[in-house]
């Protein structure tokens, strides 16, 4: 190994501790005997326990799933639409347009796309009366900020798509959409699945986003873990530290796997 390539490697094992060591020692404190989270003073797995006992973040949870749930399956949806539209109409009239709107939630930053969603939101409550904010509002600009993830993944798997399966179905007398319904659709469904992991990651971690169009009586586990660590950090946020960092990093293996796989 010369030395190019060993300053590189050094660089890049500095790089990586730097990143997943705190990951680690979350994990590992997540069983401390202790209630302050800088004292190892033994194992232990009270704190799992008093976190499965605690309502309050239990609620915060379920919430943040069941948003999670919906706006990933609405993303799911519409991002297969864009990305399809990108992909198999390049020339459509307004193309540039509407390729830079798909994508503009992944460049914007959060704040900016907090407050037009909560103009938005506000306005519609004095226009039409509601909706209320709460649930739907937080799962509607959940859905708005992961339809480009999912739009790019699909646009991505079709780039490189063989279309002699949906020639041949045609050929045979097929309509386009028993076509994209029977041939499409199943070859791209890893991809769309791919998809639908990442925008429930993305709903479920996301916490400026969510703080701008919450209800008072709507938190969110982030919202819930933010307003708990603000008051010192208490070792039942290491457990459910622990837990999403599971969850989260099951999601991207299986959505890297979904990319790769082919059906």
């Amino acid at each position: 190994m010369n030395g190019r390539a060993r300053f590189a490697f050094t660089a890049l094992a500095f790089g990586y501790a730097f990143l997943y060591l705190p990951i680690v020692l979350v994990v590992v404190y997540s069983f401390n005997e202790s209630r302050l989270v800088t004292v190892w003073a033994g194992f232990s797995t009270k704190w799992w326990q008093a976190l499965f006992a605690n309502e309050a973040m239990l609620d915060a949870a379920w919430l943040s799933l069941r948003i999670a749930l919906v706006s990933a399956t609405a993303a799911a949806a519409i991002g297969l639409a864009a990305g399809y539209a990108l992909a198999r109409a390049p020339s459509f009239f307004g193309r540039t347009l509407f390729g830079s709107l798909v994508i503009a939630p992944m460049v914007m930053p959060e704040v900016v796309m907090g407050i037009s969603m909560l103009l938005l939101f506000v306005g519609s409550e004095q226009i039409f009366g509601g909706p209320d904010r709460g649930f739907l509002t937080i799962a509607l600009a959940h859905t708005t900020f992961s339809i480009a993830f999912v739009a790019i993944v699909v646009q991505a798997r079709l780039a490189d798509f063989d279309r002699s399966l949906e020639e041949a179905a045609m050929d045979l007398g097929a309509t386009p959409w028993v076509t994209f319904r029977t041939i499409t659709l199943p070859l791209i469904a890893p991809a769309v699945g791919s998809g639908w992991l990442l925008a429930f990651t993305l709903s479920l971690d996301d916490l400026i986003l969510t703080q701008f169009v919450a209800g008072a009586q709507s938190q969110t586990l982030p919202m819930r873990v933010y307003s708990s660590v603000r008051l010192g950090v208490d070792p039942q946020i290491n457990v459910l530290a622990t837990i999403i960092v599971c969850v989260a990093a099951c999601a991207l293996i299986l959505s890297g796997w979904l990319t790769r796989r082919k059906v």
